[in-house]
């Protein structure tokens, strides 16, 4: 891993044969466009003389070319007469996720049929693999049992429950009868379970026993319980038994007069159900925002655009093929669970679902999941992989990983060693990174790199098709051929664009629309360098105020990983009398280092000598651990308000509170 490339220079460089495999390059054949940049002005910008181009050309093409299935054709690709944010996206159609996802797979006259939709691997080892004929008919149990319990379209319906394999049935079993999905992380504590039933009115929630994690039961059902009397709403919780055999096991908290086991009340239902036919516009799932920063956002998706969006970026960004593996380390309470099940189902592929942690009960369990189930496809967040990192290559050894043909990340930004660790140790040089960055409020991404092309590392390639992105400065004027950095927005809307959020239009619009006129402020530092590859380093609403100049916390996180000493860290801002903000540094150190004052020195100076004087931490810390969520990412907010000694608010989404006691300590 010596003698690596720096950031600027490009690391990846598809072959010729790769690039013509692809599924993006069959897609600018037919189009007749040549390269990258052509692709992306031709579906986001109507080019003059160009009649096949454009947003709505590109929305509208994608439909027949992706082979997404309307009951009713829609009138026009939108109507935005109340301008981008209220767009109607497919005014007129009829349309069902579930129809696209799962019905026309399970067909008796459809080749999907008998093939597997889920593989599963629990944490003790067990495996499940599900085919499409086999989910098809436990949803469709799910859609008539929660018609039986007098849910109807536009309903809310919550789901708080591991990753098993019933989670993509009952997903699939609300989008059947209308009603609004509405996934909640299995690591929220009974605080943050309460705000989204209540905030969602939830009048069923579907949960389990339990899970494992690190060889340990981690309890629902009682959770559960508390976050209904806190909440209200809830008249039906139907329960899955994953841990208990009810018999001399651990007893679990029971209200006869709501609760009901699984298979006594989803299991009896008949195995038919006709999907309802529903507007293109109708909402299908409220997916929340993780709650990092004041109340949790509750983001409106419909049918139409979370469908399209999902699966134009699992066709061309992930290069969906029929023998796929995917498997993305995620929670179906994430955008990314969602995501990968929409995505990958609209075509029939086959995902895969893991139930626990990732180094249980060794640090190869992820390379030994891949080795044994032949993944072709591995997403995964950069904490993760610092994490894994951090254990040593050696945990790779006598694992086969040449199924793997593409990696994916997302989350947050990267490191160049993190970065390049993945690609070479994981990848073997030879996978592309498909580092993607858009969020809950899409469903889908921003910016995303083409499997066609080359890539330096911690690269976001550049915009999605059909998503107009810009960099923008404090004035909203586009700055993103100039290689400073700016705002990331959207010039226009997309399909799976929130409609609005459930609270209300004038949180949407002072979220997200009103830093400039017409124009979505997804609250990101953005940058296009000279080569015309694109970066993140971080959100711009954490920037720290030092005497009157702004950095991200990722920059100064970056700097001290690039540091040979440092493998994971995370940059704080703390009053300071004379600056206003200083900054204040953790790191978790190689295995191989350990904590010196020479060192806090060096790390200081080197992250001067990157960044500038003024941005020297104030402190050096050291610790073991970060406080994460149980998909990987670092809480900053937890870490700066142990140090400032202010209230942390909810931390019901640490995996790890004892990391807490560790940040203490180290101040």
């Amino acid at each position: 891993m010596e003698g690596l490339p720096a950031v600027d220079e490009v690391v990846y460089e598809p072959s010729r044969e790769f690039v013509e495999s692809t599924n993006v390059w069959a897609f600018m054949r037919e189009h007749d466009i040549d390269d990258y940049d052509e692709l992306i002005e031709r579906t986001t910008t109507d080019v003059e003389g160009v009649e096949a181009s454009g947003v709505d050309w590109f929305w509208d093409e994608i439909v027949d070319y992706l082979g997404i299935e309307f009951y009713e054709e829609y009138d026009a690709v939108r109507d935005d007469t109340d301008g981008p944010q209220f767009t109607d996206w497919y005014p007129g159609g009829t349309i069902n996720v579930a129809h696209n996802v799962l019905d026309r797979h399970a067909d008796v006259e459809s080749p999907h049929r008998n093939r597997v939709a889920c593989i599963w691997e629990g944490e003790p080892g067990e495996t499940r693999e599900v085919t499409y004929h086999e989910l098809h008919r436990e949803a469709n149990r799910v859609a008539n049992a929660l018609e039986e319990r007098g849910i109807e379209t536009g309903d809310t319906v919550a789901l708080y429950m591991p990753m098993i394999p019933e989670v993509v049935s009952i997903l699939y079993g609300c989008f059947k009868v209308g009603a609004i999905a509405v996934p909640i992380f299995s690591g929220f504590a009974a605080d943050a379970v309460a705000t989204r039933i209540a905030d969602a009115e939830a009048r069923v929630l579907f949960t389990a026993d339990g899970f494992y994690r690190r060889g340990s039961h981690v309890y629902l059902k009682g959770t559960a319980d508390d976050a209904i009397e806190e909440a209200g709403h809830v008249e039906h919780t139907i329960v899955y038994s994953r841990l208990s055999d009810r018999e001399g096991g651990v007893p679990i908290p029971w209200d006869d007069d709501r609760d009901e086991w699984w298979d006594e009340t989803v299991n009896r239902q008949d195995s038919t159900y006709e999907t309802k036919e529903l507007d293109s516009s109708q909402e299908s799932m409220l997916l929340y925002s993780s709650g990092t920063t004041g109340q949790p956002k509750g983001i409106v998706h419909t049918h139409a655009g979370v469908l399209t969006q999902c699966a134009k970026e699992l066709y061309f960004g992930f290069d969906h093929k029929p023998h796929d593996r995917f498997f993305w380390v995620s929670d179906i309470g994430w955008m990314m669970g969602p995501w990968m099940l929409i995505g990958n189902h609209a075509f029939g592929g086959t995902t895969f679902m893991y139930e626990g942690a990732p180094d249980h009960p060794d640090p190869d369990r992820f390379w030994e999941l891949i080795d044994r189930h032949g993944i072709t496809v591995f997403g995964i967040s950069p904490t993760a992989i610092r994490a894994l990192r951090k254990r040593g290559e050696e945990w790779l050894d006598g694992h086969d990983l040449s199924s793997l043909r593409l990696l994916g990340s997302t989350g947050e930004p990267w490191d160049p060693e993190s970065w390049r660790w993945f690609h070479e140790a994981v990848g073997r040089g030879e996978c592309p990174i498909i580092n993607i960055s858009g969020g809950t409020e899409i469903c889908g991404c921003f910016l995303m790199p083409m499997p066609i092309q080359s890539l330096k590392p911690c690269t976001l390639g550049g915009p999605g098709l059909g998503m107009a992105i810009d960099i923008v400065d404090e004035d909203g004027e586009s700055i993103a051929d100039t290689n400073e950095r700016g705002f990331l927005v959207a010039r226009d809307s997309c399909p799976s664009m929130s409609k609005s959020l459930w609270s209300g239009d004038e949180r949407y619009l002072e979220e997200y629309w009103r830093t400039w006129d017409d124009c979505w402020n997804h609250g990101d530092w953005a940058q296009q360098d000279e080569d015309g590859f694109w970066f993140l380093h971080g959100r711009s609403d954490d920037a720290l105020n030092v005497a009157g100049r702004k950095v991200g916390p990722a920059e100064v996180e970056g700097a001290l990983i690039d540091h040979e000493a440092v493998n994971q860290a995370a940059a704080i801002g703390a009053p300071d009398d004379t600056t206003g903000t200083a900054v204040v540094a953790y790191v978790v150190l190689e295995p191989d280092e350990l904590p010196a004052e020479d060192l806090r020195d060096d790390l200081r100076e080197h992250v001067g000598e990157e960044l500038g004087k003024p941005f020297r931490p104030r402190e050096v810390l050291f610790v073991d651990e970060f406080p994460k969520t149980q998909s990987g990412k670092i809480i900053r907010r937890a870490i700066e308000a142990t140090y400032n000694d202010e209230e942390l608010g909810d931390m019901s989404s640490i995996e790890n509170p004892e990391a807490l006691e560790k940040i203490e300590r180290a101040r």
